[in-house]
């Protein structure tokens, strides 16, 4: 053969050993454990990556099987890629990608200015490993072997096994090996190379969550794809998982959540649309306008009819896709789905959630509900709505016909004659409703709701679309970064009614940033007479971020100082210890850049003390049913360096979601809460 020709050839005769024998006996020949990587090609950069050690297994069984030599399909990646093996390609199953090189990997070589060592070829490797292991069956070294390119490679001893550079010059004499600059590293085995190894995903999946992106292309402050933003999230939801869910793992009740990204943009800017901008583009700031055309003109092709109709149709069309695609793949997939939208994607999500159509069965189930459990609050309501007309006395007599606030906003003046009422609070009835009735409203697009002295022609949607329905009704939407708010008030949306949920979906959080531009509450909308603020989202090691507890501390001992609350400097001193939420043992000991670690070791003196103080802080508000009568807006703890200067980090805190493990708690915290599991340890602030 022609590999052993080339050995032959270049094999010394057996010399007497000169030299003291390697450590390793000679005979003792086992053979190397292969790898597979694939090929990662980054801005025409070259990086393998290494499967996890469950992948790679899997392919080594179907490649020991025999399988290369049928179009075996081997799903990697917890689903999300499959590997053909006869042509050696990793496909992206889910989105559009450039198909990856995948290689079984032995032997590895670096050099100088390699970062991180590179595979040869499956052909020579073997090469390789069949010199590597005559030269250990018969303890014979300083092999010489010529890679395809005419490199030379020589194996001097198991622990130093080197590579030259091809000769420069075509006369073999001018050079020899020894001359042709430094040598490359060659490195047998995955193990002797520094490369870490992922362990691989559970395989279970509990739960699917579709993600939607925002305006253009680019999805944070690295100009990173919304496939690369969703596999941090992904990423960082694992490890959250493992912190934060260690026991119900241990139990197996958890598996992990899988997130896919939903992509609309290319699909938008593939409709010719880019040709009619590029025309009437001007030509000077030329990068600045190419920029805005790619990204902040989505808004308003969002409010255009046509275009607003190609988003809604792509959106809606590319989630039923991937949840069919899903579950064909997952044919035993038991889990809900949710739904998440970053920006002006959780704009598009929240017009397509109040534009389904919820089953007519589910309906009359839900009106009833409805009208049962607001019952008793609605006659309050009505008592405090005559208290403030200076009514009261008329209280019994709403209360004995039954009168909830949407009983009295349908009453003409007929009903209240019946019902006794004088001329003149009549009259102060029948204009509270009236004033009322122009500015508070309530989408219209189920039957579902209970409209409250609205005009139920009145959409929560501007713009008139034929909006597609989704073949599953997601369980939560989350919004992250949500210009939902200002939207519906630029919509003339001025109040949303306490009795609205969306028809097909029963949860809904706002997730913000406090710094972020484009982030607007849910909650004054729907009570606008109330003053609260948004829930603070726990840290996801338990408590407040230092600086946070440090400005509230000086900010609560300055106004006891002011009061001279009982004269002591030591009730003031205590109030600034006083922590406003108990802390948790941080699950890791990592060091934080933030320097947090400090001041949270600091003992609870009075541990009745923090839940007096919780009731404080979180009074219950109702907030409507529109997330189940649990509270909607959360925000984030901005990190200390980010208090310096708000508007140096506007940019970043409407970018910030991907990688926030705060966030990311919160949404596995209220997915896995819906099939009752908990986390290991409460954090303060969680509902």
């Amino acid at each position: 053969s022609p590999r052993s020709s080339s050995m032959s050839a270049q094999e010394p005769p057996r010399p007497a050993p000169a030299e003291p024998p390697e450590p390793d006996p000679g005979g003792r020949y086992e053979a190397v454990v292969p790898h597979w990587f694939y090929c990662k090609v980054t801005d025409s950069r070259e990086r393998w990556v290494p499967f996890s050690a469950q992948d790679s297994e899997r392919l080594e069984e179907a490649h020991g099987a025999g399988k290369d030599r049928e179009d075996v399909v081997v799903p990697t990646s917890g689903g999300r890629y499959d590997v053909h093996l006869k042509q050696r390609q990793r496909v992206a199953v889910y989105w559009e990608e450039e198909v990856s090189e995948v290689r079984r990997c032995t032997w590895f070589y670096k050099g100088d200015k390699d970062n991180k060592y590179i595979p040869y070829s499956e052909s020579f490797s073997e090469e390789l490993e069949e010199a590597y292991m005559i030269a250990v069956t018969l303890d014979e070294w300083k092999k010489k072997l010529e890679s395809p390119s005419r490199e030379v490679i020589i194996l001097h001893n198991p622990k130093l096994m080197v590579h030259y550079h091809p000769v420069a010059s075509s006369d073999d004499w001018v050079s020899t090996p020894t001359e042709q600059g430094r040598p490359r590293t060659v490195k047998r085995g995955v193990e002797n190379i520094a490369v870490e190894i992922p362990s691989g995903e559970p395989l279970q999946i509990d739960h699917l969550v579709f993600v939607v992106h925002g305006i253009g292309p680019a999805c944070d402050i690295r100009f990173r794809s919304i496939v690369q933003c969703v596999n941090d999230f992904r990423n960082v939801s694992l490890s959250m998982l493992q912190a934060h869910f260690r026991k119900a793992q241990e139990q197996q009740q958890v598996g992990r959540v899988e997130f896919l990204p939903v992509n609309w943009h290319s699909s938008l800017h593939s409709t010719g649309v880019d040709v009619d901008l590029e025309r009437i583009t001007l030509p000077s700031i030329n990068r600045l306008r190419h920029f805005i055309n790619d990204t902040i003109l989505d808004v308003f092709f969002y409010n255009s009819s046509t275009y607003c109709q190609t988003i809604v149709d792509t959106v809606a069309s590319e989630m039923n896709r991937l949840h069919q695609l899903f579950m064909q793949r997952n044919p035993l997939f038991q889990g809900g789905v949710s739904i998440a939208g970053h920006s002006l994607g959780s704009l598009i999500l929240f017009d397509l959630l109040t534009n389904q159509k919820a089953d007519p069965e589910e309906d009359e189930h839900t009106a009833q509900g409805s009208w049962t459990t607001s019952s008793n609050g609605g006659i309050e309501e009505v008592k405090e709505i005559l208290k403030k007309l200076e009514l009261s006395e008329y209280c019994d007599v709403f209360e004995k016909e039954k009168m909830d606030r949407q009983a009295l906003f349908l009453c003409t003046e007929n009903n209240l004659k019946e019902m006794g009422i004088p001329l003149g609070p009549r009259m102060k009835i029948l204009h509270y409703i009236s004033s009322k009735a122009d500015t508070q409203v309530c989408p219209r697009h189920t039957s579902t709701e209970l409209v409250s002295g609205t005009n139920p022609n009145l959409p929560l949607s501007q713009v008139s679309a034929n909006y597609p329905q989704l073949n599953y009704k997601p369980t939560i939407f989350f919004a992250f970064g949500s210009p939902i708010g200002m939207f519906l008030t630029v919509r003339g949306v001025k109040r949303i009614d306490p009795n609205y949920s969306l028809p097909t979906c029963k949860g809904f959080f706002n997730i913000f940033h406090p710094f972020d531009p484009v982030a607007y509450r849910i909650e004054p909308m729907i009570v606008p007479d109330l003053e609260f603020e948004p829930m603070l989202l726990p840290h996801h090691k338990g408590r407040k971020r230092m600086h946070l507890e440090l400005k509230e501390g000086l900010t609560r001992m300055s106004v006891d100082l002011k009061n001279n609350l009982l004269g002591s400097l030591r009730v003031a001193w205590q109030s600034f210890t006083r922590a406003p939420v108990p802390a948790l043992e941080a699950a890791s000991t990592d060091a934080e850049a933030e320097a947090e670690t400090g001041t949270e070791k600091q003992p609870d003196t009075k541990p009745e003390e923090p839940p007096a103080a919780v009731k404080e802080e979180a009074p219950l508000i109702n907030v409507g049913r529109l997330n189940g009568g649990n509270r909607i807006d959360y925000v984030l703890q901005e990190k200390p360096i980010e208090s310096f200067n708000e508007y140096l980090f506007a940019l970043q805190g409407h970018l910030c979601y991907w990688e926030s493990e705060d966030t990311v708690l919160l949404v596995l915290k209220e997915i896995y809460q819906t099939q009752g599991i908990t986390l290991d340890q409460p954090l303060q602030g969680s509902q």
